[in-house]
């Protein structure tokens, strides 16, 4: 099993958090918004260092001596996790299934969740674009993460939350389904589907 972490393994910003860094950033919401995003795929790739990303989000009006203080913010964003999701991988662990985390993110978040205590005992291999220069839906990040559970592409199945990123896993053999939410998934009994364990909490309605 191979999952994104953003809107799969956390949960999407809410808006307090959205709020709380956009007024650390000195920017109204809808303009930190689209600034957070719009050279994010070159931050996660690894090509654009935090002052140089923060720059660009904020504008002339960066002053670096808060950097620390964005990063915080940029951290609290994607640390809602979904202990739903978590409590299943260790099902699967249990039941002798190896796990990955293959994610687009850049290199402060990458080293946050390195970081955080017992947060990389659920996975076997971990794939986080900074550290190779390159993201989804690019091939050469999910052979990363294939090769390094030792298994065919045929064998795992990709999570994530964004349809061009399940394309991508599917042009290289992946098995890939869209995560919603985790009602969603189970809903649609996708562990079923595939022959992996039902989620405790499923089995309990």
């Amino acid at each position: 099993m191979i999952f994104d972490f953003g809107g799969v393994l956390c949960f999407h910003p809410d808006e307090a958090r959205i709020r709380r860094a956009a007024a650390a950033s000195g920017l109204p919401v809808d303009r930190f918004l689209k600034g957070l995003w719009q050279t994010r795929v070159e931050c996660d790739a690894g090509r654009l260092d935090p002052a140089k990303y923060w720059r660009g989000v904020i504008g002339p009006t960066f002053q670096e001596s808060r950097l620390s203080e964005l990063i915080r913010h940029e951290v609290e964003l994607w640390n809602r996790y979904d202990q739903r999701i978590f409590d299943w991988i260790g099902q699967l662990r249990d039941s002798g299934f190896r796990t990955a985390i293959l994610s687009n993110l850049p290199r402060v978040l990458g080293e946050e969740l390195c970081a955080t205590p017992g947060f990389l005992d659920h996975f076997d291999k971990v794939t986080f674009s900074y550290e190779l220069r390159k993201v989804k839906p690019q091939p050469e990040i999910y052979l990363d993460a294939i090769a390094g559970l030792g298994v065919e592409p045929s064998e795992a199945l990709f999570l994530d939350d964004k349809p061009e990123n399940i394309e991508g896993a599917r042009d290289v053999g992946l098995r890939a389904e869209l995560y919603c939410t985790w009602e969603d998934f189970v809903a649609r009994g996708v562990p079923a589907n595939y022959g992996l364990p039902a989620p405790a909490d499923a089995r309990r309605q």
